[in-house]
């Protein structure tokens, strides 16, 4: 009954209230960041596979410029992300917008993160398996490693919240996002200014 009703009234009012509440930092933040992105904008859009891999497009703050090299390719995340991106990103402020997305109901509070859509076709079976629940704003991997993770274990605990989804699972997962977020752990992966791309075996 949880997972395929009250998950879905509770994510709803829940991202209501929270934008209701929030709107005045959101309107800060994005004022903030049109001017740090040097023109790129305060907001990231982009397509994402979502429920049963139907597409959507996920919304979130913008902590990179668009800055290119002289041959117009763009630099390295590394190069790009701003030192106020790098805060906005450390303290998971990008990721309010997707509240609106839960609105819509293309994501839930808590799921598997919404990936690349080129990932689609390197997945096994068992990995498409995440696929089987709305994607979410946090998720059980989030929560236990976040960026640190490799690849499969990532993709291994949002496998295992598919098939533990309950009240119980997304209260613990709030608690322990927090503790995350307030530790600031996680962040990015080793070596890397954000997560290294999944190529199928990693």
């Amino acid at each position: 009954m949880y997972k395929h009703f009250f998950k879905r009234f509770f994510d709803f009012w829940i991202a209501l209230i929270v934008l209701i509440i929030l709107s005045p930092l959101l309107l800060f933040v994005t004022i903030w960041l049109h001017f740090a992105n040097k023109g790129a904008g305060a907001f990231f859009l982009q397509e994402r596979p979502g429920y049963k891999g139907r597409l959507f497009r996920v919304v979130k703050f913008k902590t990179m410029t668009d800055e290119r090299d002289a041959n117009g390719k763009l630099l390295d995340d590394e190069h790009r992300l701003t030192p106020i991106g790098k805060f906005i990103r450390s303290t998971s402020i990008d990721e309010l917008p997707q509240f609106l997305n839960v609105l819509k109901g293309d994501m839930a509070l808590i799921g598997p993160r919404p990936l690349l859509v080129q990932y689609l076709p390197l997945y096994s079976q068992e990995q498409m398996r995440r696929h089987d629940v709305r994607p979410g704003i946090t998720g059980w991997a989030q929560c236990h490693g976040r960026n640190e993770l490799s690849w499969t274990k990532k993709f291994e605990l949002d496998v295992w919240y598919v098939d533990h989804i309950s009240l119980a699972t997304d209260i613990k997962v709030v608690w322990l996002t927090i503790k995350t977020i307030l530790r600031r752990e996680g962040i990015s992966h080793e070596g890397m200014a954000t997560m290294e791309y999944f190529n199928g075996n990693n």
